[in-house]
């Protein structure tokens, strides 16, 4: 036992003797979650509009107040003809124009029925889709106010409401997403080079020399790295919470226990590609192109893995990350319980156990 506590206190002098790679390890969640919780987001907001009113009567003036009144739109331009149209979009600034037809107002309140034209850009179409969602319900909620002062025709009225995130903060998505990103990133690249770093330097002679056994000696490189990848994970979720305001609405415990699990499933992962590798910069490039592309394009965290063809959803399912998403979001969004992700938990498991095997049998025959 005392020659296993040398060999952690070892790996932890190993990490903090480069004060520069410390500052990365820790300094590099913050930036990453700033980034992304700041500059990178899928909910509209501030989005430019031009407003094309042929009307200019009282309802369409009302009704242009406000769509302007909250955050999503900002007018860009106030447009006076139909030829203004397609060069105010070429300018690429405006993603939609909003156009009144002549009487408006006069048609609104004689015939009960009006036309709005809403022309978006959908040169990027997830933005032209949502910025048309948001007009149709800023419309729809004026039309409802009117029927309510006057006596119209019924019509069917429909209600929606957003579970989990009635807001549709992107922040909800990426938070969750960004704590495997990151955790995937530092303990697998880390790792990863842990081992063949040794090999390069020549001290693994010094290890083959030593009477531990090769799963303790795994065990014993994989403990600092659990530590560090630990305080990433707290420091995101701190974060999330104090600054962007993400909720953990289940168990904090129970969401702390996947997180570790999750950290052992990766630490496994890494320390399989380092003894799989035999320098540092194949460890690295293996890390970073064989798991962080996967892990960003295939675990759900950009895009849904059900819209993905069913060759690359089943190859999704070898991605730990897609089930530590699920867990993660499940917990800090929806409240559930053990109950609800055991079979995802059990799926990390599995994957932590058979990467220590194969990281185990790789790395017997070089003590040998």
């Amino acid at each position: 036992m005392k020659k296993f506590r040398a060999f952690v206190k070892k790996e932890f002098y190993h990490i903090t003797r480069d004060w520069r790679t410390l500052i990365i390890l820790l300094g590099m969640p913050i930036i990453q979650i700033m980034l992304f919780g700041f500059a990178i987001t899928n909910e509209i907001k501030d989005a430019k509009i031009a407003i094309l009113d042929l009307a200019r009567d009282e309802h369409s003036t009302v009704l242009i107040d406000k769509i302007l009144a909250n955050d999503y739109f900002k007018l860009e331009a106030y447009l006076t003809h139909s030829r203004e149209i397609e060069p105010v979009f070429r300018k690429g600034k405006v993603k939609e124009v909003i156009i009144f037809e002549p009487g408006f107002g006069a048609r609104l309140e004689k015939e009960h029925s009006a036309n709005i034209q809403i022309i978006a850009d959908a040169s990027d179409p997830n933005t032209a889709t949502m910025l048309l969602n948001y007009t149709q319900a800023i419309i729809g909620n004026y039309q409802a106010e009117q029927n309510e002062l006057q006596h119209l025709p019924f019509s069917i009225g429909i209600h929606s409401e957003m579970f989990y995130n009635n807001e549709l903060k992107g922040v909800y998505l990426f938070v969750p997403g960004l704590i495997a990103i990151i955790l995937m990133l530092v303990s697998a690249m880390m790792t990863s080079i842990s081992i063949t770093k040794e090999k390069e330097l020549g001290t693994m002679e010094i290890l083959l020399a030593t009477p531990m056994k090769p799963a303790v000696i795994i065990i014993a490189k994989v403990i600092p790295y659990l530590i560090l990848s630990f305080i990433n994970a707290v420091i995101i979720l701190l974060l999330g919470f104090f600054v962007f305001h993400v909720p953990v609405h289940g168990s904090l415990l129970l969401l702390l226990l996947e997180m570790i699990l999750f950290i052992l499933t990766v630490l496994s992962l890494g320390i399989f590609i380092s003894t799989a590798t035999s320098s540092q910069q194949v460890a690295l490039m293996a890390s970073l192109m064989g798991l962080m592309l996967p892990t960003i394009l295939l675990s759900g965290f950009l895009f849904p893995v059900e819209n993905m063809p069913l060759p690359l959803q089943l190859i999704s399912n070898m991605v730990p990350a897609k089930w530590f998403i699920i867990i993660i979001k499940g917990i800090m969004l929806k409240g559930v319980g053990l109950a609800i992700v055991w079979k995802e938990t059990l799926i990390l498991v599995g994957f932590m156990a058979f990467f220590i095997l194969l990281s185990v049998k790789k790395f017997k025959p070089r003590l040998a």
